[in-house]
């Protein structure tokens, strides 16, 4: 699952900020180089929800650790997005559904073991399994057998996937359930991550103290406070890390986290706060990043709480849509960095196809009129109110909550209509969505797993995929969605995730906001700073002076 950001600006000295009741854990107030080590980039960060299983983990903060600790099959360009090989040497199939996987020679984990065809088969199986509990289960259901060890009710009555068999060393064989011919590209996301036998003989020692086969590996983890990432000699791949390594530091305020970078006391800033944007040129120059991402930012609804589910109350839902003028959210608190959203995609798939602008139609465009005679047919808003919940630790959310809100209610002339309702913490938000303790509509901005449609649709949309936060569930689009990975080609199999868009147009499960822009700052200490697509920093590629 993945995130969104931001606000207005205010400028104080260092000196009043070190009074206030601000989580600081790491970082220095009176200036300098806040304990910068010799070649070590401090960056901010947020602990992630959950432990670091890569089935577990899909939260952004997570996945950026998953990132430079692991390599699986495949490894997304930082620049195209493009699925390329890591450890996987061929994978070749006769018909898009029985698939050979060998891998390259020489891979090994941090702790020397080897990575072999028993590492991704051994991982797989632990994921799929329902015992478990993993959240990116989800992933592995077009294995063959996986409704024998996460059936959708009762007792799995397999601990296994049949559709894995281990050939040798080298070399697993792969049986899905039906063709899927992008499958292959998939294979880039951390859930498919191998896993070394210490993650089976030691779980809580590896839990505490994470073995991956990447570039970098975990040295120490405090929550909420660091968790200190260094380079990896023995790592054999051709992005090998060019610093000695990555303090993650822990801020719940990204605004605090931009004030230190300005004093020196950090190295990196991934996600530049709405408050900042007015000024970060001039603050910062040419070490200010502003590339689009493959991420959108949508208001969710919980389709569980009778007051907005359903087929019956999408009037409802489009007329809230089309109280929101994204344009002037967009150009006066994002500066440029988010474009409003026409379809639940993202504009980085436009050169692999997949993204069409316009999608959305009516429902995506500011119209005040029809916006409050949808939301008076469908009887008003529940109980004459609603609430908009985020977190309030990770971006500015609250500015653009706040914005959305003011539109909303001016639109139904009553500035009670719609409040912000924050959460402290990402961790508590995300457990509020996983126990269904939404009231009403809530933030749930998606950056891409990797940069295919579907991943902007099935994870979100399919009845009871891994990231449903709101419990959609609609036969037709299901049935598209299997059409779609069927498909021999990718031409056809776009085309046929675009039909199913076009039920989330009629239905309005979540209302796309705005694509967002990654964007990053960072010091003078550091130079080959990028952000992927992803609009993650490529942290292996930097340098420290």
């Amino acid at each position: 699952m993945r995130g969104t950001p931001y606000s207005l600006r205010t400028r104080r000295a260092l000196s009043a900020l070190c009074g206030a009741a601000v989580a600081l854990p790491l970082t220095a107030c009176g200036g300098g180089d806040g304990g910068a080590e010799a070649g070590v980039v401090r960056s901010s960060w947020g602990d992630p929800p959950n432990p670091l299983e890569p089935a577990n983990t899909n939260d952004v903060q997570g996945g950026k650790v998953l990132d430079m600790i692991f390599r699986g099959l495949k490894h997304y360009d930082p620049v195209t997005g493009e699925a390329e090989n890591a450890l996987a040497e061929r994978i070749e199939s006769a018909d898009q559904r029985n698939y050979t996987i060998t891998l390259k020679k020489g891979r090994r984990f941090a702790n020397g073991e080897k990575v072999t065809a028993a590492s991704f088969v051994d991982a797989w199986n632990y994921g799929a399994r329902i015992d478990h509990k993993q959240r990116n289960a989800y992933f592995f259901e077009y294995i063959e057998g996986y409704d024998k060890v996460h059936p959708a009710s009762g007792a799995p009555t397999a601990k296994t996937l049949s559709g894995l068999r281990v050939k040798d060393e080298r070399t697993f064989t792969v049986r899905l359930t039906q063709k899927f011919s992008t499958w292959p590209k998939t294979l880039g996301y951390n859930a498919y991550a191998p896993l070394p036998r210490a993650f089976f003989e030691d779980h809580a020692a590896w839990l505490d103290k994470p073995i991956g086969n990447g570039p970098y590996q975990v040295r120490s983890y405090v929550r909420g406070s660091v968790m200190k990432l260094r380079a990896w000699d023995g790592y054999p791949g051709p992005d090998k890390a060019r610093n000695k390594g990555v303090d993650l530091r822990v801020y719940t305020d990204s605004n605090t986290a931009y004030t230190d970078l300005q004093a020196g006391n950090l190295d990196l800033v991934d996600d530049v706060p709405a408050q900042q944007l007015k000024f970060v040129r001039s603050d910062l120059g040419d070490r200010y990043l502003n590339q689009p991402a493959g991420i959108i930012q949508t208001l969710t609804f919980p389709m569980y709480d009778r007051a907005w589910s359903g087929p019956a109350r999408a009037k409802l839902r489009r007329g809230i849509s089309m109280a929101i003028d994204r344009a002037q959210i967009t150009q006066r608190i994002f500066h440029g960095t988010r474009t409003p959203a026409t379809d639940w995609t993202s504009p980085v798939l436009r050169r692999r196809g997949g993204y069409r602008p316009g999608l959305c139609g009516d429902a995506c465009r500011y119209d005040p009129v029809r916006a409050r005679k949808l939301i008076k047919a469908a009887g008003g808003l529940p109980g004459g109110r609603m609430t908009i919940t985020y977190n309030a630790d990770t971006g500015s959310h609250k500015d653009w909550v706040d914005a959305v809100c003011n539109s909303v209610n001016t639109v139904l002339r009553n500035d009670r209509a719609c409040v912000g309702r924050p959460v402290g913490t990402f961790a508590d938000y995300r457990n509020k969505m996983a126990g269904e303790k939404m009231t009403g509509p809530f933030r749930a901005g998606w950056q891409m797993d990797y940069p295919l449609i579907q991943n902007f649709l099935q994870p979100l949309y399919y009845t009871g995929a891994s990231s449903n936060d709101g419990h959609f569930s609609d036969t037709g689009f299901d049935r598209l969605v299997n059409q779609a990975n069927a498909a021999s080609a990718d031409g056809p199999a776009i085309a046929g995730f675009q039909d199913a868009e076009k039920i989330l147009a009629e239905q309005m499960p979540a209302i796309p906001l705005w694509y967002q822009n990654g964007s990053a700052g960072y010091s003078r200490r550091l130079s080959e700073v990028a952000l992927n697509q992803f609009s993650v920093p490529v942290y292996a590629r930097i340098r420290v002076s």
